[in-house]
């Protein structure tokens, strides 16, 4: 393993990947393609990567598909002292463009990454003393920034202690901040992982079982089509021991069906790109006490939150370095743009994005589209909905709409009504309401607002009314 020099310092994150590659052997680090990996062959592919990039400087820009090159290329340039982009799978061609631009990063792509794990067996002489990662923003709103993480990989590696009992599934794109710190927790504890290309809830429920998986993460819409895929009551779930949901508000009902069909395994997060642990939730407080399913939980050890105006902000040791081209966000408070409340216990509750907030009828009342969509959820006939603003007759006032999967014969009608007598106002209730088969999702796993919105704003100067 590479050493300093005297007086130096070198990562920490570094020092622990690079002796759980050197000591883990023969054992089995990816499971990906009907393929596998040992962590031998993975140090060795590392150190052939990191002979690959010696003629690089500044920053890598990393923008592939799902594969073990993805991870193994980012610790080889942070071996080197390189910053690292990760380019989000959803980003957009000009999203795209302009995060290298900004960065002035040399992009790699699948072929770049398979010519250099053609390089030379190297030997790395020195460790530099502390590893950045550049990560966009979601960007479902908006153009994406670009979120600068450093000390977080620290952190990791003194929360991550060896273990080696776990077999971790993962479908999240490693360019993006779940799925890159599944595989980076798994490499630091020594477990293996079952990465998938894509996700399928098939090949998800097949490898569940085949592979015996102990964890895996989710995002809701991903969830939901596990839980309504025919296989599942034939697949043997009994080695799951942990189940996490996050990256978007996941409906009572919905959570509430994954720990009947799972146990009590499932935990909810919420996080950020710019603060990836904030808060987080058990199987056990939900399953005692009920009322939480509509929680996210309490706030993680070292970080704290409050409501300012109805938005959640949030400081501590999850946070983020800085935005890129920004000054260092240091000890400030994050605007998170979630709406929410705590408890008396301190359980937070968040209502919807505020840039997701509906602005309608004639008083100008606000609706958080997540407070219909857990209503419309609660339908037993509703798999999955979408809601969001529509503009009014002319292009004045927004109108509340819906979009929705059903499982069963539901009419317009009904739904609206369910809506009247769950939420008990009107102006929850959606004015139009769309039957669709799908609802599309980005390469995150999120519901894609953006592109079943914009064909109704087509020829309006903004997405406001």
């Amino acid at each position: 393993m590479a050493t300093p020099g005297y007086g130096e310092t070198v990562s920490l994150f570094l020092s622990r990947v690079m002796a759980a590659l050197d000591d883990g052997g023969d054992t089995v680090l990816f499971r990906h393609d009907d393929t596998t990996m040992t962590r031998r062959q993975a140090a060795e592919l590392l150190s052939c990567l990191y002979y690959g990039l010696s003629g690089i400087r500044g920053t890598v820009a990393i923008d592939a598909g799902n594969r073990p090159e993805v991870v193994l290329t980012q610790l080889a340039a942070q071996q080197r002292g390189l910053e690292v982009l990760l380019i989000a799978a959803s980003a957009s061609r000009p999203a795209r463009t302009a995060a290298v631009e900004a960065t002035g990063a040399t992009l790699l792509t699948d072929a770049d990454l398979t010519t250099l794990a053609a390089s030379p067996l190297s030997t790395q002489d020195t460790l530099p003393g502390g590893v950045t990662t550049i990560f966009p923003s979601g960007g479902t709103t908006g153009t994406p920034k670009l979120v600068r993480h450093r000390g977080i990989y620290d952190g990791m590696a003194t929360i991550f202690r060896p273990d080696g009992t776990r077999t971790v599934l993962v479908t999240a794109p490693l360019t993006h901040m779940t799925g890159n710190a599944a595989v980076l927790g798994a490499l630091l504890c020594g477990d293996t992982v079952v990465l998938h290309r894509k996700f399928d809830a098939s090949a998800v429920l097949a490898d569940i079982e085949r592979r015996r998986v102990t964890s895996l993460s989710l995002t809701p819409a991903r969830l939901a089509a596990v839980l309504d895929n025919p296989s599942l009551p034939h697949t043997d779930l009994s080695s799951v021991r942990q189940l996490s949901v996050g990256a978007a508000p996941l409906s009572p009902r919905r959570l509430g069906q994954a720990l009947s069909v799972f146990g009590p395994v499932v935990g909810q997060g919420y996080g950020l790109t710019e603060a990836p642990m904030i808060a987080g939730i058990s199987a056990g407080e939900m399953l005692e006490r009920p009322e939480l399913l509509g929680s996210v939980g309490r706030i993680v050890p070292g970080m704290e939150a409050r409501t300012a105006e109805g938005e959640v902000i949030v400081r501590g040791l999850s946070m983020m370095e800085g935005y890129h081209g920004k000054p260092p966000i240091a000890d400030g408070w994050l605007r998170t743009g979630d709406l929410g409340h705590f408890d008396e216990d301190g359980y937070l509750f968040l209502h919807g994005r505020s840039g997701d907030v509906i602005v309608t009828g004639e008083h100008g009342t606000k609706v958080a589209s997540t407070t219909v969509e857990h209503a419309l959820l609660s339908h037993p006939r509703v798999r999955n909905a979408a809601v969001f603003a529509i503009p009014g007759p002319d292009g004045e006032g927004e109108l509340v709409h819906a979009a929705v999967v059903t499982n069963g014969p539901a009419t317009v009608d009904e739904l609206r009504a369910h809506v009247r007598e769950t939420l008990g106002g009107e102006h929850f209730v959606p004015t139009t309401v769309d039957f669709v088969d799908s609802l599309p999702l980005t390469a995150v796993g999120k519901v894609d607002k953006a592109l079943l919105r914009s064909p109704f704003w087509l020829g309006h100067p903004r997405n406001i009314a």
